[in-house]
């Protein structure tokens, strides 16, 4: 542990003192699907000036040796609760629930930067997050917004980049959820003609007790190409879904589809982007009857963009673990490793992130061996250019009782 402190202490001194940075020799995954290759980056500021090989450099330059290490981009998770919930069955640390608002609540204002489980996911290679409201009855959950994971109080981010929403039978009826959904959309259509407040006025809008900012947001889902994430299962629920995107005009992105290989030539006609869960394939309800663990490798097959969420909420860096167990089953690593970091990157607009390459933010994880082995941890982490402390409350509780030096004798039984 005193070694991490140093190696700290020294990289927060180069963050400061010098102008750039080499990292020299690494086994690059640049995020955009082609193969790794041993390569330089060289970091000046926030940005990556250059990727190459034998990179010239100046006399205020740091140089790390990598020796062959992986590099990867700063992992993105495209669906989390990260910094709004920190303990789920305490209603006392959840910011991710409104007993007002619908599609128009926005959870950007809530976000802690001090998150108990930031650093947890930043230890394990995740650099940013798109933060998302707690599913509900309602069809529409609300808006996500996305969050650059470097603890700082100045928050760094978008606000209210997606729509996230859930269609299926998990909540009361599955006809009346889709009914509901279209009447919505329409709703937002009429937004784009009329004053907010006649909308309002109507009866649809008077009866589900939406309020202006619901409006509002449901007229960027149907006039703004907002991203609208909505989770399905169920074959005919995917159809359903490609249906409302063409009817619509929606930016859709659709998450968990376990039964998308039964419709798969829709799917893929239909260029719609997906998140997944590999490790999830066991059926849990009617809707997942056709769950498998080949799901990763058929999408990537149809040349379907894929991202991937995980269950295990606060854990949210478990993604690695399931896109190499996607990968086991027969999806293309380097597809694995963008559609942790490009994918959701061009997916959800944001910015220059997402890939190793010139001009890009230097959001960088060095990994100390296959970043797809759960076994496997970052050796460093690099937010905008800058080192990330690596310690966590989970570190920090190892060193306290494992460390027994010079403690009292209870501390050494």
């Amino acid at each position: 542990m005193k070694y991490l402190f140093l190696s700290l202490f020294l990289l927060f001194s180069l963050n400061a003192f010098t102008q750039s940075l080499l990292l020299k020799g690494g086994m690059v995954h640049s995020g955009n699907g082609e193969g790794a290759q041993i390569q330089d980056i060289l970091i000046t500021g926030n940005t990556i000036s250059r990727v190459g090989n034998n990179l010239a450099i100046n006399g205020t330059t740091e140089v790390i040796e990598l020796n062959g290490l992986p590099v990867t981009p700063g992992l993105i998770s495209p669906m989390s609760n990260l910094g709004i919930v920190e303990i789920n069955a305490l209603d006392v640390t959840r910011d991710d629930e409104s007993d007002v608002l619908k599609a128009g609540f926005s959870i950007f204002n809530a976000f802690n930067p001090h998150s108990t489980g930031i650093p947890w996911n930043r230890s394990n290679g995740v650099t940013s997050a798109i933060t998302s409201p707690g599913s509900s009855s309602f069809p529409l959950f609300g808006l996500a917004s996305y969050f650059v994971l470097d603890g700082s109080l100045e928050i760094k981010g978008l606000k209210d980049i997606a729509m996230f929403g859930r269609m299926g039978s998990s909540y009361g009826s599955r006809a009346e959820t889709l009914s509901v959904l279209e009447s919505l959309l329409e709703l937002g259509q009429k937004a784009s003609a009329m004053p907010i407040e006649e909308v309002l006025e109507m009866r649809l809008a008077d009866q589900l007790e939406l309020q202006a900012q619901d409006i509002l947001a449901l007229k960027r889902l149907v006039d703004d190409n907002l991203p609208f994430v909505l989770e399905t299962n169920r074959a005919v629920d995917i159809l359903q879904a490609i249906a409302l995107k063409k009817k619509y005009g929606l930016n859709l992105v659709l998450a968990s589809v376990e039964e998308a290989p039964l419709v798969i030539n829709q799917l893929k006609a239909s260029k719609i982007p997906v998140i997944i869960d590999p490790m999830d394939n066991i059926p849990d309800s009617f809707d997942e009857l056709g769950s498998s663990l080949m799901l990763g490798k058929v999408l990537d097959e149809a040349g379907i963009k894929i991202m991937f969420s995980t269950q295990r909420s606060h854990n949210y860096h478990l993604m690695r673990q399931g896109s190499g167990n996607a990968v086991a089953y027969g999806m293309s690593y380097e597809t694995a490793i963008q559609g942790m970091t490009q994918t959701v990157a061009e997916t959800f607009n944001l910015g220059a992130r997402g890939t190793i390459a010139q001009g890009k933010i230097a959001d960088i994880v060095v990994w100390n061996a296959d970043p797809l082995e759960p076994s496997s941890f970052p050796e460093f982490v690099f937010i905008a250019g800058q080192a990330q402390d690596l310690s966590s409350r989970a570190t920090r509780l190892t060193e306290r009782y494992t460390n027994k030096e010079n403690k009292p004798s209870a501390y050494k039984h």
